[in-house]
């Protein structure tokens, strides 16, 4: 193998002559040349310089389409190629859960930076629950196992009270200061508060991003024939009077009659369900819950990003300090709220879903809406709306111009939702550095992060995974242009009330230690074992035993004494008394997404 500096390269017509140059070749080399000058006498011959080609003008039509002209990239992607020449060749090392976005991540953007930066990374792509054991890990001993990590913002709780991640303001401000990316431009991402302690301080940086809407057959509710049939069931159901027409459920009720009507008529002679979930024995039971479905039925207080002073756990928080869960301490983990929760789950599960959906998880159900049998799901991670049974030419999912017949909309409302609370659960998928990461790794690390949501890539990381983390991939003559692919999803980024989607935030003081008692308690709850108020208050002990342990850098919890439960369902806000069901209600889908246009 020749070295570069022992080569030369002579293009003679169309071909390339490579030969080695060493003394003793040299005039035959020189012979050659000479015999090729006179042999090609008035053709052009070029000598190519030794430099290397360049590889920010090889990446930038394979990162086509972006948000920013070809001109802008190239500028912040010289910016990259200058800034890391002094950490070319060396390594670093990453990880991320298994979605399409991260893999993608792996695949194609970590082989670019190789090519422009000269920092090879190697991102690996494990389970999202792996990933967290992983950082905990890191985190307690100090021993690196990664050098960063893309982890949900649903820890930023855990992160600004173990005080064991970079502080990324400070670094920035700092000793990071040379290695941040001018064009960063932090307004431009669509959520950065998921990433933030109570003080404003960027923990985590948003790499990946979904939320949890309603999605229903567009194609399904606009028919005629079944809209009459709709109809036709409702007034038997409530009287004439009481009849409503098929739309969007705005509330539990309209979405569980919806559920009951599709579920008992069939669509073109075939059997289908009116609702889909999942129902495994298995971390994701426990995401299913946590991911504000609490929530989304009314558990908590008024107040965004998170419910004050109860939030969507049920955690009562006063002057950021978490003070109980339990009903009998001033929360609402196991109120009437948060039993009404547990009970519709397992009915509709159980009633209106495929039969298989009890021993689905959430990798399995994701994709499930694509089947071609379901008529609505009230908890469509949209992270699962680019999977391929939903985009492949020759769906059951796409009409004949190649959009979808379904549809995303707001997610409907609990009994005990209240106008001022959350409407329902997004994350960010979120880049953080462990403080174990020092020097040139950490800066290796953050230059890496930022060439994953930089605006030169992020569009087309968008259309891979689905995943928007910037108003600028959102608002982009591309997207806006073929909005009508995504069935809604691009009305919703757009709109202000996307911030009424959040995540679990800051009051949850120790994500991962709390989160391990849900799914247990809640498998127990669907068998049947226990009931749903069981359930929910062994749930509520454990995790007021589990705070009650806690010896935290900064917020640790410090718990409220019991007293009778009536004490505080009979105050103001959560915990909530028990309410009747409340009057069902839809909407036509066209009125309701004028809403996300206020």
């Amino acid at each position: 193998m020749w070295t570069r500096a022992q080569k030369e390269v002579c293009p003679l017509g169309g071909g390339h002559l490579v030969l080695p140059l060493g003394p003793i070749k040299f005039f035959s080399f020189l012979f050659v040349a000479l015999l090729a000058l006179f042999l090609f006498a008035g053709s052009t011959i070029t000598i190519a310089s030794d430099a290397s080609p360049d590889p920010i003008a090889n990446w930038i039509p394979q990162l086509q389409p972006s948000a920013l002209s070809q001109k802008k990239m190239r500028k912040e992607l010289e910016w990259f190629k200058e800034v890391s020449k002094p950490f070319k060749g060396k390594t670093i090392k990453t990880v991320a859960e298994d979605i399409k976005t991260h893999f993608w991540e792996r695949d194609v953007l970590a082989k670019a930076f190789f090519d422009i930066t000269g920092i090879r990374v190697e991102h690996e792509i494990i389970g999202e629950g792996a990933v967290v054991e992983a950082l905990l890990q890191q985190m307690r001993t100090g021993k690196n196992i990664y050098d960063a990590y893309v982890n949900d913002a649903d820890m930023v709780g855990t992160h600004l009270r173990v005080s064991g991640v970079v502080n990324l303001t400070e670094y920035m401000k700092g000793e990071g200061k040379r290695f941040t990316n001018p064009y960063l431009n932090l307004s431009d991402f669509l959520n950065l508060e998921f990433g933030q302690d109570y003080d404003g301080n960027q923990l985590q940086l948003p790499d990946q991003q979904f939320a949890n809407l309603y999605w229903f057959r567009y194609d399904w509710f606009v028919r005629p024939d079944i809209k009459a049939k709709f109809r036709e069931y409702t007034e038997k159901k409530y009287g004439a009077s009481g009849g409503y027409g098929l739309g969007v459920p705005v509330n539990w009720a309209a979405y569980e009659d919806i559920a009951e009507f599709f579920t008992n008529t069939p669509v073109d002679g075939k059997k289908v369900y009116g609702h889909m979930d999942y129902g495994k024995k298995s971390p994701s039971l426990g995401w299913r819950f946590t991911d504000s479905w609490l929530s989304i039925a009314g558990v908590g207080d008024a107040g965004l990003p998170n419910g004050l002073p109860v939030d969507e756990w049920g955690i009562r928080v006063k002057n950021k300090i978490p003070v109980g869960s339990s009903v009998e301490r001033g929360g609402a983990t196991n109120g009437p709220a948060a039993v009404y929760a547990l009970t519709k789950y397992i009915e509709w599960m159980k009633m209106y879903a495929p039969p298989e959906a009890i021993k689905w998880r959430w990798v399995d159900s994701g994709p499930q809406a694509a089947r071609g049998d379901i008529a609505q799901h009230i908890f469509q991670y949209v992270t699962w709306l680019s999977h391929d049974d939903f985009t492949r030419p020759g769906s059951s999912m796409l009409d004949e111009s190649g959009n979808p017949v379904w549809r995303v909309a707001p997610t409907p409302h609990g009994r005990y939702w209240e106008e001022g609370m959350k409407v329902g659960y997004q994350d960010a998928g979120s880049w953080t550095i462990p403080k174990s990461v020092k020097g040139p790794k950490r800066a290796a690390a953050w230059l890496w992060a930022q060439f994953c949501v930089s605006q030169s890539v992020t569009l087309k990381k968008f259309l891979v995974g689905g995943t928007p983390i910037r108003k600028s991939t959102i608002h982009s003559d591309y997207v806006q242009k073929r909005k009508a692919q995504w069935g809604g999803m691009i009305d919703f980024y757009a709109s202000p009330e996307e911030r009424k989607w959040t995540d679990s935030g800051p009051n949850v003081p120790h994500y991962p230690i709390l989160s391990r008692i849900w799914w247990p308690k809640l498998a127990e709850a669907i068998k049947g074992n226990i009931t749903p108020q069981q359930g929910m208050d062994a749930i509520a002990k454990e995790q007021d035993r589990l705070m009650a342990k806690m010896q935290l850098v900064k917020y640790s919890p410090r718990l409220n004494p019991i007293v009778d439960r009536q004490v505080w369902l009979s105050k103001p806000g959560a915990p909530k008394a028990e309410r009747p069901r409340s009057k069902p209600k839809t909407l036509p889908y066209n009125v309701l997404v004028k809403q996300w246009e206020r």
